[in-house]
Parts: C-alpha cells; structure tokens; sequence
C-alpha cells in the first residue's frame, strides 16, 4: 500500500467521514503491522514478545513498556541497527545540529524528563509524513475559507514562541520552519524578557501564533493592557494545559479563535482539540488506552491513573504501550461537534505561571518553561525542581547526572536563574539551594516548577 504523503492526506480525511468502524479497521491492521515490524527488526521487542501469539491486534496482549525501561535498552529498542546511543548522544550535545537530519534519514527530540527519566526519541520519513497529514486534518477543522483569506493576506506571517537551543520537538520544528519559510515565519525563545517579545510581535504583526499555553496567556494579558496590538487569525496553543476560562480569556482579547492540542515527544500527532473543548485522539494512528494504577482500562467517564500509548507510525523506535504517565478523561458519549474520533480532557497537565511582587508594587509573571528551557541546557542535571516558597524566594533541587560536580552545577545553576531574574528586574528574589532531591507528586512525576500555594 502506497503512504505518500498525498495518499496519507486522502487517507486521514477519508477515515473520520468514513467513521468509527473504518478507523478501528485502520487501528488494527497498523497495530498488526507495526507489531510484526518491531518484532523481526528490534531485539528488545523480539525478546519481549517471543511467547505471543504471531499476529497481534489487541494492543492489551502486549507487555507494558515506559521510558524508565526502554532507555536502558536504547540499541536494542532501536531497529535501525545503524543508530547507538553514542552516535546518538554526540548528536544531541552538539547544539548547532538542532533540526539536522541524523544519518541523512532520521530526527531527533528529546524530553526534559518530568517522569524522572530524559528521553531521546527518533522519527522516521513516515512518521513526518503521518504528523503532517494529521496536522492538516487538525488545520482543516479549525479554519474556514474566510480565514483562509485573512491569512493568506496577511502574507500568511507565523510567529512561534517556544523554547530554543535544546533539541526538543518544539525547537527542532521551530528550526526547520525558519529555515524554510524565513520571510514569513519568526521563532521568539520563551526566555526572552516579555518587553522584548511584545516590541517583536508589534512589529511583526502575526497572522498565526503558535505559543507555548501559559505564554499564550501572558501574551493574552499584554494585549488586554494595550501593550501588545496583534490581530491573529488563529492562536495555536501547546505545551501545556490551561484552565478552560484561560483559553475564553485568551480568545476574547485577541477576537481570535484559540485551539490547542495534546501531544507528545514520543507521539507528536497524538490528538487535537474541537470547538466544545475536548480532545480528540488520531485514534487511526495511534492506541490510546487510559489505565488505572494497576493497568486496567478504565470505562470512559471515569478519570485514569494513567494512559498507555501506542503510535502507529513511528517504525524506527516503536513505541507500543507505553506508560505515557498522563491522567486523562474519556468522555462517555458522542462529541457534540460530529467528529467519530474518541474525545478526551487530560487531568494531568496544567500551566504553573510564577508571579513575583516587584519593588515598585507591580507583579511579574514569568512562564514555567522559560525556567525550564533555561536549565534543561545546563550540563550536569540529570533532574531539577524550582519550587516557590515565599513571594520572592526560590528554592531549586537538584539531582545530578552521574560523575558530574554537585557544587559546580550549582554554581551554574544559580548564575543563570540569577541572570534570568535580573532580566526581568527581579534582583530581589532570593535563589537558594536545596538538601533534599526533586520530589514527586502523588501522580508520579516530577513537577519542574511549584508556585507559591
């Protein structure tokens, strides 16, 4: 069967008119494939499923796996026997290969490790191909022709914001978008000081923004104080979730539509929110089964310790019923918006603003994922948590990688949060140094920032 990328088009939209039947179809005979496929060319995965049956359609006759597992056993996850995690590694430490291509064929992403494990994920030609159908389908749903029109006219300008300088999925996109569309696409780095970005986005006048959600919000904030003045024809938001009065906030002060979508490193294609607020899972090219703690389905209707996940499309490193570590909802009953594809709402992930009180009596807010980014690059940190424990009092934990320097990585741990602050003229938060390690939540994972209660 031919997968260009016009037959994945023709295909992604066939499958949501033709409904849930067809799409379930479509979920089994990739599962089968994708299945056989690791099988004969993984060595972890002929290992792991040398006693199942030979055709697998039910994703629940498969073993769980996770990040904390697979990693360890990364050359042998792999099914490109060309790919080591020292190629691999060397790859991702050397910043000026962000959006290169590894070994002429493959992308690489890596994730920040909130579960406690980083992670470094490869992409094949097909799962691009796949995520771009998709994200047509997703484009499709959320613009008319009118708005087609407005940014057609608007010289079709995008403005990204999202972190830079590690090789995370957002940068490396933002990488290859800018390289290919340098007239019309311009990247802001979330650590930019908010003044800054505000004067850039002025003079840029975007047609599209795609921010991170808690900059969406920040940003939505600017316009209603008069200092930010673009008119977007849509705001796609990521990252992370918002409170559903957020996304109404964030329309309102841009009269704009504002849509979001539910993702991961390890599956970039995974779903896409409708006009009544639910997501709705590819459920084409991806099994997504919400768990409780012990790994039985949970009915829809009921909130999910966990989900596990299996992407269709990726064949380089299989993911298959993977501990995604998300808790999510499934809603019950049929999606007032028409669309056959199963609606969820994650529980598990939400925007953690940090607002600090400045000398002058203002307040300044200061994204999550500006901290985040910003020592997510810093060598040495196997794990971080910045919790906040006054007003203007920061306390960061850190676990180290192994052989690294606890006091240097210190050192330099507190210069850039110290530099970053100043940035924002916030000399006066105190920076302090924790004893204890990054705690986890009672969900699991490790929160990198935890605002004032």
């Amino acid at each position: 069967m031919s997968e260009s990328i016009l037959w994945l088009l023709y295909d992604v939209r066939r499958a949501r008119k033709q409904g849930q039947a067809a799409i379930a179809e479509r979920q089994r005979a990739r599962l089968a494939e994708m299945v056989a496929y690791a099988r004969a060319n993984s060595p972890y995965y002929r290992e792991l499923y040398k006693d199942l049956p030979e055709r697998i359609e039910d994703t629940t006759l498969l073993p769980i796996t996770s990040k904390k597992k697979l990693m360890p056993r990364f050359n042998d996850w792999c099914t490109d026997r060309n790919v080591t995690f020292e190629k691999v590694r060397a790859f991702v430490d050397n910043p000026d290969l962000i959006g290169e291509r590894f070994l002429d064929k493959y992308t690489i992403s890596t994730t920040s490790g909130t579960t406690g494990t980083r992670g470094i994920f490869l992409s094949d030609d097909r799962s691009l191909a796949v995520a771009g159908a998709i994200f047509f389908r997703m484009m499709s749903s959320y613009l008319g022709a009118w708005d087609v029109v407005r940014i057609l006219t608007g010289g079709a300008r995008m403005a990204l914001v999202n972190a830079m300088g590690g090789h995370y999925a957002s940068a490396v996109a933002a990488t290859r978008l800018r390289k290919q569309w340098s007239k019309t696409v311009q990247v802001f780095p979330v650590h930019m000081p908010l003044s800054e970005m505000v004067a850039g986005l002025n003079r840029f006048r975007p047609v599209l923004v795609a921010p991170y959600a808690s900059m969406g919000a920040l940003l939505a904030s600017e316009q209603e104080a008069g200092r930010l003045h673009i008119n977007p024809v849509l705001m796609v938001l990521s990252a992370e979730g918002l409170p559903a009065r957020e996304y109404d906030r964030i329309a309102r002060a841009f009269n704009t539509k504002v849509r979001h979508s539910y993702a991961a490193t390890e599956c970039p294609h995974l779903s896409y929110v409708c006009e009544h607020g639910w997501l709705h899972v590819n459920s084409d090219w991806v099994v997504f089964e919400p768990v409780d703690a012990d790994y039985r389905p949970v009915p829809p209707g009921e909130q999910s310790h966990t989900v596990l996940l299996s992407n269709l499309a990726n064949r380089v490193q299989p993911i298959l019923r993977y501990d995604l570590g998300d808790s999510i909802l499934q809603r019950p009953d049929p999606c007032p918006c028409g669309n056959p594809l199963p609606a969820i709402r994650v529980q598990g992930r939400a925007a953690d603003v940090l607002t600090f009180p400045t000398d002058r009596g203002e307040q300044v807010t200061i994204a999550p994922l500006v901290f985040g980014t910003l020592l997510d690059r810093t060598p040495g940190i196997e794990l971080f948590q910045i919790v906040q424990t006054a007003p203007t009092r920061l306390r960061v934990r850190l676990r180290p990688a192994t052989g690294a320097d606890l006091n240097r990585v210190w050192q330099t741990v507190q210069t850039e949060i110290t530099r970053l602050l100043a940035e924002h003229k916030l000399d006066h938060v105190m920076v302090e140094r924790a004893e204890e390690p990054p705690e986890q939540s009672p969900g699991g994972k490790y929160r990198e920032i935890i605002p004032l209660s």
